[in-house]
């Protein structure tokens, strides 16, 4: 539904039988800059524009593939794109579980001080 009303994009990967094996979504969003990070919230206006990544999944059997990592990587791409065009500071996610949290804080994702699983990671809008 969200997809249909222009509210976030789903993004599915699919095995060779075309079965779904991982997605994420993104939308746009928005954080108050007591809930941002320091980095996220430096210099910025209130609210703070951010990408929201929404979920982030992956089927019981590819997990321990690296597929998490490569949709993120995926995810972060198309995020640093739309940054060169509009006024976007960072991906924000909002963990599901403690060991989702970890996923993100290994790739670089810093935690909320007032929402510890809620996590940001300012994106470089260079091309380089």
């Amino acid at each position: 539904a969200n997809q249909l009303n222009g509210a976030s994009r789903t993004f599915v990967v699919a095995n060779a039988s075309n079965d779904v094996v991982g997605f994420y979504t993104l939308a746009a969003g928005s954080v108050t800059r007591g809930i941002a990070t320091g980095n996220v919230r430096r210099n910025m206006p209130e609210p703070i524009p951010v990408i929201v990544l929404g979920r982030l999944a992956v089927a019981l059997s590819y997990q321990g593939q690296r597929l998490g990592l490569s949709m993120l990587r995926d995810a972060l791409l198309r995020s640093q794109a739309v940054a060169r065009q509009a006024g976007v500071r960072a991906m924000l996610v909002h963990a599901l579980s403690e060991n989702a949290a970890r996923f993100y804080s290994a790739h670089g994702f810093l935690p909320s001080p007032m929402e510890p699983l809620t996590l940001m990671l300012t994106l470089p809008i260079s091309e380089s």
